[in-house]
């Protein structure tokens, strides 16, 4: 380890904690002097060797035409620490949504940007998430939206964290950024793995449990024939038998119903058994099946459909996981 490792630490730690309380979490975040911080780059340090040389050259010499070069050089200086400023200044930034995904995947964060009064033409923006790709940007109008994508590596709430804004905007001889906390959050599902129940038991329930309703499509059984049913359902040939007058009743499908249980999957750990559930999910989503999810102390109604999906899958998302929020209020 390097011997200036433990220096690093304590500079990170003593900054986020600054951070912290300078820029707390926000869902709407008005970009202005509190949060904005702008330094010299690499080119405006050179760009202020150069001005220094002219200056230098231009005493030595008596150059009256080099002393106004340099004081014009400095002079843009000035003015680009200015308008480099007014590149990010008040701008609202507030995250809309956090698309649910899968562990081992990215969650698309969909971010919008806007201003307010005068508009000004807000360009060379770049916007990254810890562990994601910058994305660059251009505020042209009243508002804008930028998608980033974040890794989620394990299931549960994804919090994207401080969100780093910055800009170099018109010259490049200055970095201005800041790093912003919006409070947002989202759902990373178990990462699906594909595997048959061992133990059945009464997890999955077949073709014996499917329910008929009243229909048209299969035939179900003749029943005594009721005054007032059409007579294009009497059995004539049963009749035509000497066996009395029956009717004949037919239904539809309706679907099979079958639970989707942790117990069918005995030997396993828990991150293995939600991802072999979480696959199962989503395989008997797209029949026509009710389907029902059972974990240990909880069990679903059961029923079908998108919504329905959604919120199986947040419950194993979910599974003995403590809410983020509820964990900084214990903190506090």
């Amino acid at each position: 380890m390097s011997p200036l490792a433990p220096v690093r630490n304590y500079y990170r730690r003593w900054f986020n904690h600054w951070l912290t309380k300078r820029i707390p979490a926000e869902k709407t975040v008005v970009l202005d002097l509190k949060r904005i911080f702008i330094f010299p780059s690499r080119a405006g340090f050179a760009y202020l060797g150069v001005v220094a040389l002219l200056w230098l050259v231009a005493t030595n010499y008596q150059n009256n035409l080099v002393f106004a070069f340099a004081a014009l050089l400095g002079a843009v200086f000035v003015v680009a620490i200015l308008h480099s400023y007014a590149n990010l200044s008040g701008i609202r930034l507030r995250v809309t949504r956090v698309e649910p995904t899968f562990a081992g995947q990215k969650a698309a964060v969909e971010l919008q940007l806007a201003q307010q009064g005068k508009l000004r033409i807000r360009d060379d923006l770049t916007l990254s998430f810890a562990g994601s790709t910058p994305v660059k940007v251009a505020l042209t109008g009243s508002e804008t939206t930028a998608m980033l994508y974040v890794p989620a590596s394990q299931r549960g709430w994804l919090l994207p964290g401080r969100l780093t804004v910055e800009s170099h905007y018109p010259l490049g001889l200055f970095r201005v950024w800041t790093h912003v906390l919006p409070e947002c959050r989202g759902l990373v599902y178990p990462k699906p793995l594909h595997g048959q129940p061992v133990a059945v038991h009464d997890a999955v329930q077949g073709e014996d449990d499917e329910v008929r309703g009243q229909g048209v499509d299969d035939f179900v059984g003749l029943e005594k024939y009721r005054s007032g049913e059409p007579l294009n359902r009497v059995a004539w040939k049963h009749f035509a038998r000497g066996r009395g007058l029956l009717s004949k009743h037919f239904g539809d499908r309706v679907s099979s119903s079958q639970w989707l249980d942790w117990q069918a999957f005995p030997g396993l750990d828990r991150e293995a058994r939600l991802s072999r559930l979480c696959q199962w999910v989503l395989d008997v989503s797209v029949t026509d099946d009710l389907y029902g999810l059972r974990l240990p102390g909880s069990e679903s109604a059961q029923d079908k459909g998108p919504r329905h999906r959604d919120q199986l899958l947040a419950s194993l998302a979910l599974f003995e996981i403590q809410d983020p929020t509820d964990k900084g209020e214990a903190d506090q």
